[in-house]
């Protein structure tokens, strides 16, 4: 008996972790069909004789996004909708500009584990672990250092170089969606209450309406 409930608690753990990631492929590739009106979760596939070498390609990474706004930084994602070849494979891929003292704001994905390579500058990079200890864990890395921010845990990065500074992330699914916090405390449509987040952020309701503002 007490094999078969250890059995069964193993199965259930190889469960869960298998569907801690994007669903395995069922076939060598699916090629994202833009104009499908099919509705699923994920991208319908292209008919397998329709598809191209640019399917499975994308050209303009060498080019450094445009860092001119209020936080000094632009992501520039590779995803299924640059590269269609992309659907089901459970990958996507990044680049990151920073201006001087630029960030990537406090953000989480909700769908992906993050691995970062730092190609040129230096970063102060950092995760915060979950309730109840919400532990900071950050580093300062410079050209070619490698730091892993866990699935689903809010992270961020800064310049903290006098020059420009980029960074090439890889994420574990095809579609890791962004939740960067301000924006979507501050920024929701319709907002959050004022009294919510006057208790919870324990800050002059004042505050929070000229924040609100500002997202």
């Amino acid at each position: 008996m007490v094999r078969f409930i250890v059995l069964v608690g193993l199965l259930a753990l190889s469960f869960c972790v298998a569907m801690a990631a994007d669903h395995s492929p069922l076939q060598d590739f699916c090629v994202a069909q833009s104009n499908s009106q099919v509705l699923l979760n994920g991208l319908a596939c292209k008919n397998p004789s329709m598809v191209q070498v640019s399917d499975f390609s994308f050209s303009g990474l060498h080019i450094a996004g445009n860092t001119s706004n209020a936080v000094g930084s632009r992501v520039t994602l590779v995803s299924a909708t640059q590269i269609p070849g992309l659907n089901t494979l459970g990958i996507s891929l990044a680049r990151i500009d920073y201006a001087p003292w630029g960030i990537n704001p406090p953000h989480t994905h909700p769908r992906a584990t993050e691995i970062l390579t730092v190609i040129k500058g230096s970063l102060e990079v950092g995760f915060v672990t979950s309730n109840p200890d919400n532990r900071l864990i950050s580093k300062i890395l410079k050209k070619g250092d490698v730091f892993v921010f866990p699935i689903g845990l809010v992270h961020y990065q800064r310049n903290v170089g006098s020059g420009n500074a980029m960074a090439i992330v890889g994420l574990s699914s095809q579609n890791p969606g962004v939740i960067t916090i301000a924006n979507a405390v501050f920024g929701s449509k319709p907002d959050i209450s004022t009294d919510i987040l006057v208790k919870a952020l324990q800050v002059d309701k004042n505050i929070i309406s000229d924040t609100q503002v500002k997202f």
